[in-house]
């Protein structure tokens, strides 16, 4: 079990080392990046590890101990090669030609022209103390703790991603809750796959031979064994790999198991009975290119990864219609029943105050015209003033001599009155002003897909059906009724319903019986 409890399900109040954190830019770019002390990337920056974006440069330094959601100035970073230590003297990222590979953050990777990394200069990460960062003159960012919905927004793209209004809508109705197992196949980038850790997630096991984590935990610790947890399947071993190594750095892999498999051929099944029997799914979702070939591994047979004892609810997800055809045609050859396609289309609205006139000129975000004609008269009568200035200058002709002085009087250069408009600004209630619009996104940030829909039913056997006509009386119901009195068949009807329990086929077996009695 990792050393700290992830941040997707227990976050502390403000940002700690060694935790993910995600810088937050503008409303669209989001930057993660794993918290330092010191400069683990070897780059060689005074300030220690510097997260350098086109918004300014942040030293880790200024970043942790933050509350969450705190702004964060950018501060003067030398990014240059003067600035770094050790790419002068060769001791950073030298490379020296030989014919052997290097690797990128998704696997191997051929070398470029037989170049490989030098490993005689490599060394460990220099834990020092870092300079004191200096605040820059412009930028600045927020600083947000990870989330799943945060994740899927800034996570680095490998295949196509299951975005938030798709996976939270999956999730409800595959009925995910807190110690649920649910097999995932196609990780891809992994979002999937921490909104579903997260939806399972119902305590840490306790482990009794770490006293300062079982403190850390204690408030989300468990005894019991119904512990939730994500099967994650994925055919690419670069991707897998790499799926592996980001969920260790997030604290997830007690949660998330994921295996490098090809489920069309060799299903979700293990070698053993005993770790079938630990998968006891109970959802499964399919992001497959032919989820059709993966759906005869999940049966009610004696290897099923499926819970025996509870139906089991299913969703593919498919970018084409011929894909959902198929689909749909082997689940009704399969015995899947209540299949259903959806397709989601989610529009996010934004709502704003939009200000306009001649005293908003030079200020952001606003629309600098004239909001009536008094405004564009005036500011036209300023325009031929300063160029009849400008053209006839201070000594005019005495014709001229009074409207020379008057607009000499009333002439106010552009850098003052953009000036004294920034000095007003700081006494108006700038949250009040304007008139409240709400417009949709003009580019939405999702994909086409259809989600298809399906239940298997839990396995009935004989010995059920044998319980079943036992607990519940076959034939026509008695009536409860012991005064003597004739009962009316719509009491009859109410009293099946209440013993049927809720049970909707017994119910109406039942009434049958009295209707053809």
């Amino acid at each position: 079990m990792s050393a700290n409890p992830s941040p997707f399900l227990q976050c502390a109040a403000t940002a700690c080392p060694d935790t993910l954190a995600v810088l937050h830019l503008k409303r669209d770019l989001l930057t993660p990046t794993i918290l330092r002390t010191y400069d683990d990337e070897q780059l060689g920056y005074a300030e220690g590890k510097v997260t350098t974006t086109r918004y300014g440069n942040y030293p880790h330094s200024t970043l942790i101990g933050q509350p969450w959601g705190s702004q964060v100035k950018a501060s003067l970073v030398d990014t240059g090669t003067r600035g770094r230590e050790g790419l002068h003297t060769g001791r950073a990222k030298k490379r020296k030609r030989k014919g052997s590979s290097t690797t990128d953050r998704d696997g191997p990777i051929p070398a470029e022209d037989g170049i490989e990394p030098d490993t005689e200069h490599q060394r460990e990460p220099d834990k020092k103390t870092p300079k004191a960062p200096v605040p820059a003159p412009s930028g600045f960012c927020h600083i947000l703790p990870p989330t799943p919905e945060i994740w899927t927004a800034s996570l680095p793209h490998r295949t196509q991603v299951v975005y938030t209004p798709d996976y939270s809508y999956v999730l409800q109705r595959l009925r995910v809750t807190p110690g649920v197992s649910l097999i995932e196949a196609g990780a891809g980038s992994g979002s999937f796959t921490h909104a579903a850790a997260r939806a399972v997630f119902n305590g840490y096991p306790k482990l009794g031979t770490n006293a300062k984590l079982d403190g850390l935990l204690q408030d989300h610790q468990v005894a019991h064994t119904s512990m939730g947890k994500v099967w994650s399947f994925e055919f690419h071993e670069q991707r897998a790999r790499r799926m592996m190594s980001e969920l260790q750095e997030h604290g997830l892999e007690d949660i998330v198991t994921v295996t490098n498999r090809d489920v069309y051929q060799d299903g979700f099944s293990f070698s053993t009975p005993a770790q079938n029997a630990s998968i006891n799914a109970s959802a499964v979702f399919l992001d497959l290119p032919a989820p059709w070939l993966a759906l005869r591994h999940l049966t009610r047979d004696a290897s099923s990864p499926l819970n025996p004892s509870a139906s089991v609810h299913l969703c593919t997800f498919s970018p084409c219609v011929e894909q959902v055809q198929r689909t749909v045609s082997a689940l009704r050859s399969l015995g899947w029943l209540e299949i259903e396609m959806v397709e989601l289309s989610a529009h996010r609205v934004e709502v704003r105050r939009e200000r306009v006139g001649l005293q908003e000129e030079g200020l952001r975000g606003v629309n600098a015209t004239p909001a009536t004609v008094e405004e564009a008269v005036g500011r036209l009568r300023e325009v031929e003033g300063r160029d009849r200035s400008y053209h006839h200058g201070v000594t005019t002709q005495a014709r001229d001599g009074d409207l020379a002085n008057d607009i000499d009087e009333e002439y106010v250069s552009k850098q003052q009155r953009l000036q004294n408009i920034r000095d007003a600004q700081t006494d108006r209630k700038l949250y009040k002003e304007g008139r409240l619009s709400h417009r949709s996104e003009p580019e939405l940030k999702t994909h086409t897909s259809y989600l298809v829909f399906a239940i298997l039913p839990r396995a009935w056997t004989d010995d059920d059906e044998r319980k079943a006509h036992e607990h519940f009386e076959s034939g026509p119901m008695k009536s409860a009724n012991v005064s003597g009195k004739p009962t009316s068949k719509r009491q009859m009807k109410r009293d099946a319903k209440e013993q049927a329990g809720g049970h909707k086929g017994i119910e109406m077996e039942m009434k049958w019986q009295l209707d053809d009695g």
